[in-house]
């Protein structure tokens, strides 16, 4: 980090704390704003081709705000390098077709605090997917340990070790779907840590929502499925999915550029958190988040997210 960096309004403690918190609460609004537009949309869980249309409407919107908006930070207007596109569709494939159609997929089946907790295991699934796949880093004692307690929480939310054994209590629609969008968070993950070496991170993210939301929302209208705006609450809606990934992904790029990786990460404990906390409150789950295992299980994973990100220093 250079000098201007550090004394950027951004590199504030308290502007990097508001901030950060401000991506996760933003983070933490997508399985209800999701659950709600289902409702809006008046989309039924069996409708899949509807489902991906309004994931793709979703993302291609997040697109060109994520792009408008790191165009006015930056002053210019970003347009990714030619050698870049390979890049961007990668990550399309991974981060957006992946990842959120099984996203969509497990949020018509699950309550929103079921789903918050669960897709915070793709905080461990990357590590594990680092060290083993990409080899971008080394298992630690720390991470190890991260990892241990997270899956905890995970494997508490799913029902114990019982439920897991039996699968009584676990379908693939719902709890197996966001495990395999945690996947693809992952591995995404992972591709963008190598490929924001080569490209702006922001150009990758916004290009790659643009392509990944078009795709998702040609095969959903291709498969027969229709997107009625029953009323305004539905524009809004969207609009404001759309400024989920939009506006957190664009500040976080910010915060990453003006402070060390290890002081942003570590506030990566809040998603789930505000994750269970906004399910809770919008979509009336305060019997289950606020149930003893629901608060266990939540504890557990952001206590391992914390363990992982955060740094220690050692003794001289």
């Amino acid at each position: 980090m250079d000098n201007k960096s550090k004394n950027s309004l951004w590199s504030y403690l308290p502007i990097t704390f508001l901030t950060a918190l401000f991506c996760c609460v933003l983070w933490g609004s997508a399985s209800p704003a999701i659950k709600i537009a289902y409702e809006l949309f008046r989309i039924p869980p069996e409708d899949t081709a509807s489902r991906l249309m309004l994931a793709g409407a979703r993302f291609l919107l997040a697109g060109i705000m994520t792009i408008a908006f790191g165009s006015v930070i930056s002053r210019k207007v970003l347009i990714p390098k030619r050698e870049s596109l390979k890049y961007i569709g990668i990550l399309s494939l991974l981060q957006t077709i992946g990842q959120y159609f099984f996203f969509f997929m497990s949020l018509a089946y699950i309550s929103g605090v079921r789903g918050s907790i669960i897709n915070a295991s793709g905080n461990f699934l990357a590590i594990i997917i680092a060290v083993y796949i990409f080899r971008l880093e080394k298992l630690t004692v720390k991470k190890l340990v991260g990892c241990i307690v997270g899956f905890a929480g995970i494997v508490l939310i799913l029902g114990g070790v019982r439920a897991l054994v039996s699968g009584g209590s676990i379908s693939f629609q719902g709890e197996g779907a966001m495990l395999m969008a945690a996947l693809f968070y992952a591995f995404s993950s992972c591709c963008i840590k190598i490929f924001s070496k080569h490209e702006n991170p922001v150009v990758l993210s916004g290009y790659q929502f643009m392509l990944g939301g078009l795709v998702l929302y040609i095969i959903g209208a291709a498969m027969g499925g229709q997107l009625v705006f029953w009323s305004s609450g539905c524009a809004y809606n969207l609009i404001y999915m759309g400024f989920i990934s939009a506006g957190a992904y664009t500040l976080w790029g910010v915060l990453l550029k003006h402070n060390p990786v290890s002081r942003v990460s570590v506030f990566g404990f809040i998603n789930p958190v505000m994750g269970v906390l906004l399910s809770a409150l919008f979509l009336g789950e305060n019997k289950e988040a606020f149930s003893i295992t629901g608060m266990l299980a939540l504890l557990l994973v952001a206590a391992g997210i914390l363990i992982v990100n955060i740094e220690i220093k050692e003794r001289k």
